[in-house]
């Protein structure tokens, strides 16, 4: 058998590439350009929950076609309490794999993709579904992944205003602090879910809750808004999609099913099912269906979080790497 190497890339790795706002949005949305072109398979995600701690692992599982041609299994743990250990509440490794011959080719930790991604797939569907002129941003939950929904957000629509908001006074005056500084301009931390969010042109819900609890009122959200909740356990009104023009997901497969989710009990109501689903994220970057029609829609995007985004950033910065000579070459076989 000839020689199988792996390429390794580990957090440290990953930070000296100085992947820019610009590559990672290329990057995932290149991904979703593929699955709205049906070159991808995705397998909705699992769940392993260990049963020792407040908390449950992902195992996200996908496939790309050329150019990127990789098959790729990422999984990340989300134990809310992680941060009185000092650790994120997410932590990820993503394995890829030659899809010919199920030799392996990379394994990169995946904390930081796992926010970039998410963060860029929030962008991403605010530049098809959000108003072109989207000038204030609310945005609940101070997580990891709620960094990269802020940056890459401001870094497409140069908000006027952004306000953020968090349970822990600590969290959200941290965050907007931290946002100030890399935004270079100010943030403002509200005290409360009603003042984050409503009026806001675009309002992002990425709470940590324990269990539904109806936080986001649906009368707070202005006409012509986008909505993009996706924290893990419900913090909406089963009415919010009873106001929305169009709703769109990252995977129907994905949010379909499971016990998980913010538009679970939509779901299980028939407020959101194959017949009032408008489309998937990626047939609308691949041009199948429209986007936003008129300043008068107000819009929603759910997203669970796609394998396909992870396999195409990490794609993305193994190219990267190799053209840096960043990382390690490791024998595995």
């Amino acid at each position: 058998m000839p020689p199988i190497y792996i390429d390794f890339l580990n957090r440290l790795d990953i930070e000296e590439l100085q992947i820019t706002d610009d590559e990672i949005l290329a990057a995932v949305e290149g991904g979703l350009l593929s699955q709205g072109r049906g070159e991808t398979v995705i397998e909705p995600r699992m769940h392993l929950e260990p049963g020792v701690a407040n908390g449950h692992f992902n195992v996200l599982r996908g496939a790309i076609k050329p150019p990127i041609d990789s098959a790729g299994v990422k999984i990340v743990g989300d134990f809310v309490d992680n941060y009185k250990l000092g650790f994120p509440s997410e932590l990820a490794m993503l394995a890829l794999f030659d899809p010919r011959t199920g030799a392996p080719k990379a394994i990169l930790d995946a904390s930081g993709i796992t926010d970039m991604r998410t963060g860029a797939v929030t962008a991403i569907g605010a530049k098809h579904l959000a108003r072109k002129n989207s000038k204030i941003l609310g945005h609940v939950g101070a997580r990891g992944t709620a960094y990269w929904n802020v940056r890459l957000l401001d870094h497409l629509f140069d908000f006027d205003e952004i306000r953020v908001h968090s349970r822990r006074p600590e969290s959200r005056d941290a965050f907007a602090e931290r946002l100030s500084q890399d935004l270079g301009k100010p943030v403002i931390a509200t005290a409360d879910w009603k003042s984050c969010v409503e009026g806001a042109d675009i309002v992002v819900e990425a709470s940590r809750l324990d269990q539904p609890t109806p936080m986001l009122k649906t009368e707070w959200i202005k006409q012509g808004a986008l909505v993009v909740p996706y924290g893990t356990m419900s913090a909406v009104e089963l009415s919010l999609t009873d106001i929305m023009a169009k709703m769109v997901v990252d995977d129907w497969g994905q949010c379909k099913g499971g016990k998980f989710g913010s538009l679970r009990a939509h779901v299980e109501a028939g407020k959101l099912s194959e017949t009032t689903l408008h489309a998937e994220l990626g047939q609308i970057v691949a041009g199948l269906k429209p986007g936003r029609q008129s300043e008068e829609e107000t819009n929603l995007f759910w997203h669970r979080g796609l394998s396909l985004s992870d396999i195409a950033l990490g794609h993305a910065m193994l190219e990267k790497s190799k053209r840096l000579g960043i990382g390690q070459r490791l024998r595995f076989a």
